[in-house]
This record gives C-alpha cells, sequence and structure tokens, in this order.
C-alpha cells in the first residue's frame, strides 16, 4: 500500500519514533545487523564522537527520559535539589533500558555528571565507563597537549574493546564523516534561519535528536532529504518574531514546550540544542595527524557554553550575542533547566550583555518532565508581542 503521507511528513514520523523510543530498538536493530557491534553512550554536550565511530561502534546520545518516563529509582540515588536529567538516567539504566551500550561516556559538564559517571562504575561494572575531562587552559603545549592525552587514552580503551587498535586511517576517515554531518547541520541551521516557517523548530528539534541514536551517514543524508522535501512546498509565513533559545544544552526540553513557544508567535531561528552536534565550528582537517587537529579544533574553533570554563577567549555574552545578529534575531529566551548550575550561575551575565546591546529578554526554568505548558507560552507570547510592539527597529 502507498503511503499518503507528504516527503515531510515520513521524515517527522521516522524522527518522532526515534525520539519516543526509550528502549533504544535502532540501537538495538544496528548491532544486531552485524554481530559484534558495539554501541557507546555519552550524556550530551560534548564527546569526541570521531574517536568511537573510527572504532566501528555507534555514538549513542542519552538525553535522559524525556517525560515519557516515570522515574522511581533514580530517585532514590540523588537529592531532590540537582537537576531531572541525572536521576532518568540512572532510571533508563536500572531500568535495562540501555543494556545495549557496551559502555557510557561522561564530559565535563558539572559536578553532578562528574558524579554520575563514578556512579555508573559502581552501578555497571561489567561496562565501559570513562569520564571525559577537557582541558581549562586554552594553549595548545599545555590545555591542547592535556586534551590529545585525554583522547589517546579513550582511543586505546575503545581499541581494547574491539580488540584491535584505533589508526590514524581511521580516525581521518571518522572526522570527515563528521565534518560533512556538520555541514548538513549547518545547512539546516542556516536554512531555518531563512525561512523558519519552512522548517519549525519542532522539526529541527526532531532531526537533531534522530542523530543521537543513527550512524552519523544515515543522519547526514536524512537531513538533507528534509532539506529539499520541505523546501518543495511552501508554507504559511507569520509576523512571529525571532528569538534564540539559550540554556538548553544539557537537559533537553520536552517537545512540547517548544511546540508552546512557536505557537506564542516565536520563530525560533537558532539555539542550543544538541550542542555536540555543532560543538566544533568548521571543518576539522581529516588529512593530518588526527588527535592533534581534534584538540586545535575543540581549543581554538568551537562553541561557546556554559558548560564550558574559557577565560581566554571573547568577552562572555559575545557568542550569544553573535547568534542574535547573524540570525537576525529579535529577543533572547533564556530557557535552562532546574538546577543547572552552570547555565542559571551564567545567565545573569548574559542577561547583562543583552541588556547593554538592546536585544530584549525573558527568561524561564523548565524540567524534562514538564508537563504544564501554558504559563510557557503564555510568558513567550507576551514576549514575542512586547518585541512586535516596542522594540526599537
Amino acid at each position: 500500500m502507498l503511503s499518503t503521507l507528504s516527503p515531510v511528513q515520513e521524515i517527522i514520523d521516522r524522527c518522532t519514533v526515534l525520539f519516543e523510543d526509550l528502549d533504544f530498538k535502532a540501537v538495538q536493530e544496528w548491532k544486531a545487523a552485524k554481530p559484534g557491534r558495539k554501541a557507546i553512550g555519552y550524556m550530551p554536550v560534548y564527546v569526541p564522537r570521531e574517536l568511537i565511530h573510527a572504532a566501528g561502534m555507534l555514538p549513542v546520545g542519552i538525553l535522559g527520559g524525556g517525560d515519557a518516563l516515570e522515574v522511581i529509582q533514580g530517585d532514590a540515588y540523588y537529592q531532590s535539589y540537582i537537576c531531572r536529567i541525572p536521576r532518568s538516567t540512572i532510571e533508563l539504566g536500572l531500568t535495562g533500558r540501555l543494556n545495549c551500550m557496551d559502555g557510557m561516556l561522561f564530559p565535563s559538564i558539572c559536578d553532578v555528571i562528574r558524579n554520575l559517571s563514578g556512579m555508573w562504575q559502581i552501578l555497571f561494572k561489567d561496562k565501559y565507563v570513562k569520564y571525559i575531562d577537557v582541558p581549562q587552559n586554552y594553549i595548545d603545549s599545555i590545555g591542547g597537549n592535556f586534551y590529545i592525552q585525554e583522547m589517546q587514552t579513550l582511543r586505546e580503551d575503545l581499541g581494547k574493546l574491539r580488540g584491535s587498535e584505533i589508526t590514524d586511517a581511521e580516525l581521518n576517515a571518522s572526522i570527515a564523516v563528521y565534518n560533512e554531518n556538520r555541514v548538513a547541520i549547518d545547512e539546516l541551521y542556516k536554512y531555518r534561519a531563512a525561512k523558519p516557517w519552512q522548517a519549525p523548530t519542532s522539526e529541527v528539534y526532531l532531526l537533531l535528536r534522530a542523530g543521537m541514536v543513527l550512524p552519523p551517514e544515515e543522519h547526514t543524508v536524512l537531513v538533507r532529504e528534509y532539506l529539499k522535501a520541505t523546501d518543495a512546498v511552501p508554507r504559511p509565513k507569520r509576523d512571529n518574531a525571532r528569538v534564540v533559545i539559550n540554556g538548553s544544552f544539557c537537559e533537553q526540553p520536552p517537545l512540547a514546550l517548544i511546540k508552546s513557544i512557536e505557537m506564542s508567535g516565536c520563530y525560533i531561528v537558532d539555539d542550543d540544542f544538541m550542542l555536540v552536534t555543532r560543538w566544533l565550528l568548521d571543518e576539522v582537517p581529516a588529512n593530518a595527524n588526527p588527535l592533534d587537529e581534534l584538540s586545535k579544533a575543540f581549543l581554538h574553533r568551537s562553541a561557546t557554553s556554559a558548560a564550558k570554563y574559557d577565560t581566554t577567549r571573547e568577552e562572555k555574552g559575545m557568542f550569544l550575542l553573535k547568534q542574535v545578529k547573524t540570525r537576525g534575531a529579535e529577543g533572547v529566551i533564556f530557557a535552562a533547566p532546574s538546577f543547572c548550575d552552570p547555565a542559571l550561575l551564567e545567565r545573569p551575565m548574559l542577561q547583562d550583555v543583552m541588556a547593554k546591546n538592546q536585544v530584549p529578554y525573558t527568561a524561564f526554568k523548565y524540567a524534562e518532565n514538564t508537563g504544564q505548558m501554558a504559563p510557557i507560552r503564555e510568558q513567550s507570547g507576551t514576549f514575542a508581542d512586547s518585541i512586535k510592539l516596542w522594540s526599537v527597529k
């Protein structure tokens, strides 16, 4: 029977299935297709996925349980005054949903995630676990060498896990694959900024989430298929306020929250969702020493985030201000998870920069299982109205 769905809807339906699947069936199917395959999970923000891919393993983004998971066991391991993502991640592990992962990487985000990596080692002794530390010094001979050593340790560990060393040629091939994936996602973000009515963020978000469980080569094709399909069918254009979302780099917002912001009269033209997909800002050379090049890209050509310590580069808030100007945004919505120390500690500094540059902003907090969207929709709607009525053009 032929499908009556449009190409865009078919793509989004596929992404929705992947988004809602807390049992990671796509990962299980990928592993079953070729016996011996392995999958490595990683928490949000950034890990050098190229090393996992070069080992022939599937990098899998673990983004918590969202609003579809009831956390019962996870609450016993963490106090109530921290964000929800570690508790729901523990719940995923203890209920067997992450059994298809052969290892877990915990990047340097905050003290809570550092603690979670240690807890994972205690609870899942048969799994590979590593805390991915990143440099806090941005001089190549100091922080750069440190990061190269960290990546070399991961490279050796993954080599032992698969049974053979990971070669430079394999790493460079994987760097090229992720370069192409970043290009495709950059095309998606530029397209959305130019025509946000054609690529609503509720769809872009699902596309990004699909990239957390699909092989990068497959995800690159999917993104480009979406761009071609959505551009072929004109959608209605509205006089919405163009906004940038900031603060959602770790615990991801519920899809309903994004839809509520869009329904309130806002076009989201930039964000920090699934930042791992855009952490490195340009092409990484794929014909040189791979670890050196990945280190230089991290130190000198990577996104600015509250989860990254860096006092040597541009003034705080300038990266966000560039996002506003580059994307033609009219305001900023600061949306951070409750108890997210990195985002909430940085927010006043960013707000100060926005105020000095006459960029309107509003702010609220959420949790990945936020259920009541009416207040958020009302707040973002009022913000959109104020931009259209009173902002200086």
